[in-house]
């Protein structure tokens, strides 16, 4: 395990996501309901920066050609997205949010 603090508990609003960087991965958090998500921030279909995109319920739909994840989980829901996001565990610890970015 490698927990990086990658942000404040206050930085992010529940139903809100932000970019963030641990070492040299490029990552979106994500809060919804007052649990964090993590993944990836760059498309697993082209490059495009997630956190850039919209989240609906417990989806993030890519800004470029609105291919959908499930922010849970990272897989993909359906066309033209064929291969699933890379996640990652969260935890929180006192007001910051870490990022295990081992897994």
């Amino acid at each position: 395990q490698e927990w990086v603090a990658v942000a404040k508990t206050a930085d992010i609003e529940p139903g809100t996501m932000i970019a963030v960087t641990a070492g040299d991965r490029q990552l979106a958090l994500y809060n919804i309901g007052g649990t964090f998500y993590a993944s990836d921030n760059e498309c697993t279909h082209a490059y495009a920066m997630l956190t850039e995109g919209t989240i609906d319920g417990d989806v993030i739909e890519c800004p470029l050609h609105g291919g959908a994840f499930e922010i849970k989980t990272g897989k993909g829901l359906g066309a033209p997205i064929f291969c699933d996001l890379k996640c990652y565990p969260t935890r929180v610890s006192g007001d910051a949010v870490e990022v295990d970015v081992a897994a």
